[in-house]
């Protein structure tokens, strides 16, 4: 429980306790006044806070008029009465809202920490760490295995692997090599680079991100309390009944001003929706603890509301549909798979550990001699006493071997020797078992919508929609192409749309969606902070259940 939260069950408490001895005691009515200024102070302040702002109609007017209308009816116990369970009611949205939030709650700090320099010094080059705001164009920085690059430029020297995902969401690495443009956020897995810095780092790609995740929360639209809606018709409607119905009858009808006043405050406080007010925060109080113990976390009941009516969802590809996990799906044959394991055992690259998985069992390293890494082609290795090669096309266009025309949109890890061509294996990223269910479940729930959108090809993006019947997909997105084409989604959708993903390239998304959706179990810092929900084992299927108990 926070200190706020703390600090306003101290305030019920001791309403409460003066609210029961005013009960008791005869004529201890100015206790009742006590009692309410301590729990209505909160509502009585906001309506007076709303109403200097042109907000005048909201739950924080209607409990207030309420009230005021049985103080001035000396209905002390009714005014507290009000005051009390709605305070109460608010206290535990309030708790339940909170646990959730601060589940998930953690810094978006995606700004690289720091940028090596290469700078003339009189002993020669020197290497100087410096805030990357320092680093102005033409500069030269190195980037080691293992550090982010911090910002955007040419690479003039060095190979290696870059783990993209951070930006693309794809988890399969992308060879860098001289004379290629390299984006900050992404990390350095092999290879010492340097690059030539082309921008400062304001306008840098990880910049640029952020800017986004924050213009997107501002144009998200706003979801508002069904309590907030309802006062906004109901109050005005019922304060201006109460008005006729003081003066009219005196004007025109000769009536006692005292009584017909009397009638209209009489009337201010048994229109006051009590059952509403206090049922409505308790409801949602069970619906975002009910959420929790199935491990769905939401931010706030306005989005548990919005879940409710969602008509459209929008999916990330990769760590969402897929498990962002790559796996041997075809391999020339057994034999092959037991080479290319032997082959790629000392590396620690994502496709050679996918083929050591799928091969099941630990690569005898004695038959292994030499081994060697071609930067951004494979891997060169004796195994058995002969040498063979296991790469990309690349590398096999460098050693004379032919690949047959046959072609796959997946990822192709060849093997040769030096003068045959052995076979190929395929690997891909595997679509979770439950997503097709997952995606009927949304439909039969009434989501007329699913899209799926995704950095990797178009051939792959169709495939995975193919196979889970997701009704239309857009592949090769970077993380402004996904905020553009969902902000024309979410103008054109009949009722709220939400969005689904888990890495920072989805972070700007999830903030303008009505109802963004992180898997919080792998996903980034960046998803889960920009989001409005999580579902913290990344369990797909529990989408269609957040929709049910909204």
């Amino acid at each position: 429980m926070t200190k706020s939260q703390k600090k306003d069950l101290v305030k019920i408490l001791i309403s409460a306790a003066l609210f029961i001895i005013a009960e008791l005691v005869p004529k201890a009515w100015p206790l009742f006044l006590v009692s309410y200024a301590i729990v209505g102070y909160g509502p009585i302040f906001s309506a007076v806070k709303n109403i200097s702002r042109g907000q005048i109609f909201d739950e924080n007017f209607l409990m207030t008029r309420a009230t005021a209308g049985a103080l001035a009816l000396r209905q002390w116990d009714e005014a507290v009465a009000v005051m009390l369970f709605y305070a109460v009611g608010e206290l535990f949205e309030d708790y339940a809202v909170n646990r959730s939030r601060n589940s998930i709650k953690d810094l978006m700090d995606i700004r690289p920490d720091y940028a090596v320099k290469l700078t003339d010094g009189a002993e020669g080059t020197i290497e100087e760490t410096v805030d990357p705001y320092d680093v102005m164009p033409g500069d030269i920085i190195i980037v080691k295995p293992g550090e982010k690059v911090p910002l955007d430029g040419i690479v003039i020297d060095g190979t290696g692997s870059l783990d993209t995902s951070a930006l693309t969401g794809e988890s399969l690495p992308k060879d860098i090599s001289p004379g290629m443009e390299i984006t900050s956020g992404f990390v350095n897995l092999t290879g010492l680079l340097k690059i030539k810095v082309t921008s400062p780092f304001e306008e840098s790609t990880v910049s640029k991100i952020l800017d986004l995740v924050e213009n997107s929360g501002s144009r998200k639209a706003k979801v508002e309390k069904f309590i907030t809606r309802f006062a906004r018709y109901y109050t005005p409607a019922v304060v201006f009944a109460a008005i006729a119905l003081a003066i009219i009858p005196p004007l025109l009808f000769n009536g006692q001003w005292q009584d017909w006043i009397y009638r209209a405050l009489l009337f201010l406080v048994i229109s006051c929706p009590c059952a509403l007010v206090i049922s409505v925060p308790l409801a949602f109080f069970g619906g975002v603890g009910t959420a929790s113990r199935y491990g769905i976390l939401v931010k706030g009941s306005n989005y548990m509301e919005a879940l409710a009516s969602v008509s459209e969802i929008v999916f990330d590809k990769t760590g969402t549909i897929t498990t962002g996990n790559f796996e041997v799906t075809n391999s020339s044959s057994p034999e092959l798979l037991e080479l290319a394991a032997h082959i790629e055992s000392y590396s620690a690259h994502p496709i050679s550990q996918s083929i050591i998985k799928a091969y099941g069992r630990e690569p005898d390293k004695v038959r292994v001699g030499e081994v060697k890494e071609i930067p951004g082609e494979g891997i060169c290795a004796e195994v058995d006493g002969r040498k063979y090669y296991a790469g990309n096309d690349k590398l096999m266009t460098r050693i004379g071997a032919t690949i047959p025309n046959a072609s796959s949109p997946h990822t192709t890890v060849h093997i040769a020797t030096d003068d045959e061509y052995l076979g190929s294996i395929e690997i891909a990223d595997i679509v979770k078992d439950n997503a097709k269910e997952a995606i009927t479940e949304l439909k039969n729930l009434g989501v007329k919508k699913t899209v799926m959108l995704s950095g990797d090809t178009e051939e792959i993006a169709a495939e995975v929609s193919g196979k889970t019947g997701i009704d239309e997909y857009h592949g090769r997105l970077l993380p402004q192409d996904k905020v553009d084409l969902f902000e024309k989604m979410a103008e054109k959708a009949d009722g709220h749309i939400a969005f689904v993903g888990d890495g920072i390239n989805d972070a700007p998304t999830l903030a303008r969606a009505d109802v963004g959706i992180a898997m919080g179990g792998a996903g980034s810092q960046a998803a889960l902070e920009a989001a409005d929900s999580a579902i913290m084992d990344d369990d797909i299927s529990k989408i269609g259940r957040i929709i049910k108990i909204a």
